[in-house]
């Protein structure tokens, strides 16, 4: 388990204690240097049905989930351990806040992202 990983009890907590913004236009970070075991997170609020797209580059490495809190429970809808690049489209199956995050290994990382809302399906 990573350090971020066996924290994620702990960031349940202090993400109740927040209010989470909806995704309203697209959040784009270039340039974003992780130290070593750094975790970033982009959080929004998605009701059910709605969508985001997602796409991201890492040198050297990291570990990404989408994740959201149910109670005491951190529930990773998506979880990949290792990874440069991802990208693709998420859809919220519940109302509720939602989190991207990134968790640099022992060399630190250089993070860059962009995640968007998508137009509802007709």
């Amino acid at each position: 388990m990573t350090p971020a990983r066996a924290l994620l009890p702990a960031l349940a907590l202090y993400a109740c204690a927040t209010e989470i913004e909806r995704l309203q236009a697209p959040r784009v970070v270039s340039g974003m240097d992780l130290v070593p075991f750094a975790v970033h997170e982009e959080c929004m609020a998605l009701a059910t049905g709605e969508r985001i797209a997602y796409q991201f580059t890492a040198q050297p490495p990291v570990a990404f989930n989408i994740h959201f809190h149910e109670g005491n429970a951190v529930i990773l809808p998506i979880d990949i351990a290792s990874t440069v690049d991802e990208s693709g489209t998420f859809a919220a199956d519940r109302t509720q806040g939602y989190c991207l995050m990134w968790e640099a290994g022992p060399q630190g990382s250089h993070l860059a992202y962009r995640v968007q809302p998508v137009a509802p399906r007709r």
